[in-house]
């Protein structure tokens, strides 16, 4: 085989994964391109044509949803919701993570277990329970509510992700640092927090998408408009016997934006914390 040839198969094994990867790739774009030529559409109906590209463009949905009165407060409530509950789940996530990964103690199995078997059963199953607490607690209604219903509901997952990457951070790094004169707070958040950048990154980006696009449980606790988050008012779009698509589709691009600007800015740390995380249990 001449040179030549072997460069141009070398080339073909290079590219082939490209050349089966776009076409799959066109075909999962479809029902996004489809929701922005909706969001794109004057009109309010429904679009039966399976081409996925807008013919008209439009951008009076995208208006009348930002222009409605309560948009930027119940934005503001998801934003809001969002943040607290990735701030106090990655925070106690961390700490039982790390007790978990370094000590050994009575019930460290048991608890292990137990926060593997919350993850078992769905939100809605807990949900007159956590009412009744909610209502308890006065917090119905209350941005604070959420934040706690979403943090508890979260921990357990970040928990086992985290514990996972500390176990693969080498004890002789922390035994280096005490040796050195370092305390546990000092050793904790010094050394072990910023080696763990990309699992913190893949448990933050997982706390705040499940505070961001949960409905069920937001449309369950509050009954105030001003208190909603932005989710359950997407989901008013949908009525009874009618739907008003074009103001769905420009709100569901909307809702989606924060999320896939923060999946962009945490990309680099996605993948080595979704693989170290899993290595060990």
């Amino acid at each position: 085989m001449s040179t030549s040839q072997t460069q141009s198969v070398n080339q073909l094994n290079q590219h082939w994964p490209h050349l089966i990867l776009l076409p799959l790739t066109m075909v999962i774009l479809i029902p996004a391109l489809w929701v922005l030529k909706m969001a794109l559409r004057p009109s309010q109906s429904f679009d039966l044509s399976i081409n996925p590209l807008p013919s008209e463009f439009s951008l009076n949905n995208f208006i009348e949803v930002m222009s409605e009165p309560l948009f930027t407060v119940q934005i503001f409530n998801s934003i809001w919701v969002s943040a607290l509950t990735t701030l106090i789940g990655v925070f106690f996530s961390c700490t039982a993570a790390y007790a978990l990964s370094r000590y050994r103690f009575p019930g460290r199995q048991l608890g292990l277990k137990a926060f593997l078997v919350t993850q078992m059963f769905p939100g809605t199953l807990m949900m007159i329970p956590l009412y009744q607490v909610i209502d308890f607690l006065g917090l119905l209604d209350q941005v604070a509510g959420l934040v706690l219903v979403y943090s508890t509901t979260a921990i357990p997952f970040c928990v086992w992700n985290l514990k996972g990457y500390f176990d693969t951070i080498p004890k002789e790094i922390e035994e280096s640092a005490l040796i050195d004169g370092a305390g546990p707070f000092t050793l904790f958040w010094k050394i072990i927090i910023p080696l763990s950048r990309p699992a913190l990154a893949v448990t933050a980006l997982f706390s705040f998408m499940t505070a961001w696009n949960e409905y069920i449980l937001a449309a369950t606790f509050m009954n105030d408009e001003r208190a909603y988050t932005y989710p359950v008012r997407l989901q008013q779009y949908v009525g009874e016997y009618s739907t008003e698509w074009g103001h769905f589709a420009a709100g569901a691009i909307l809702v989606s934006a924060p999320v896939m600007l923060l999946f962009f800015v945490l990309q680099k740390h996605l993948v080595g914390g979704l693989t170290s995380g899993g290595v060990k249990g």
